[in-house]
């Protein structure tokens, strides 16, 4: 790693919790345009132990999601590279094509993006996705899926939880 890495890399973190304040916004109003920011481009402020030279710091919860997405690409993703080898070791395949001289195929350039785009999925699927579940929606589900004396069993329960 050299010292530019190690220095960008610090650099990044000193912009994401040197308290750099961004402007909030509650609403957005251009003439006939009227646009309410989602949530997660709301500032949202911590407060930080004493010994820090500042008392408190504001953060978007983007930040906290691009963190954790470059955290995994730089230190897990480029696994995948070892994954993809051992994978075509295996099969005793020295390259994944021959699109590129030298260098194998395009899979062979790709080896790090499939587990970060394996892990990216996940995680918008588990954190940033919302979750929009009616009544309706959960009913219909216990409809289909448990069998009556399941529903009845589901029925004496939450009358004892309602009583």
């Amino acid at each position: 790693m050299s010292v530019l890495n190690v220095l960008c890399s610090w650099q990044t973190l000193w912009v994401i919790f040197s308290g750099l304040r961004v402007l909030e916004r509650t609403y957005l109003l251009v003439g006939w345009l009227y646009c309410d920011p989602d949530p997660m481009f709301k500032p949202e402020s911590y407060s930080l132990p004493g010994w820090f030279p500042w008392k408190e710091v504001s953060v978007l919860p983007v930040q906290w999601h691009a963190l954790c997405l470059g955290l995994f690409a730089s230190i897990i993703a480029p696994f995948g590279g070892f994954f993809a080898s051992g994978f075509k070791r295996a099969f005793k395949v020295k390259d994944f094509g021959d699109s590129i001289p030298g260098h194998g195929g395009i899979m062979d350039r790709m080896d790090c993006q499939m587990v970060m785009l394996f892990f990216a999925y996940i995680y918008h699927q588990s954190f940033i996705k919302s979750q929009n579940y009616s009544v309706e929606m959960i009913f219909d589900q216990i409809l289909r899926n448990l069998t009556s004396e399941e529903q009845h069993n589901l029925y004496i329960k939450l009358g004892q939880v309602f009583s």
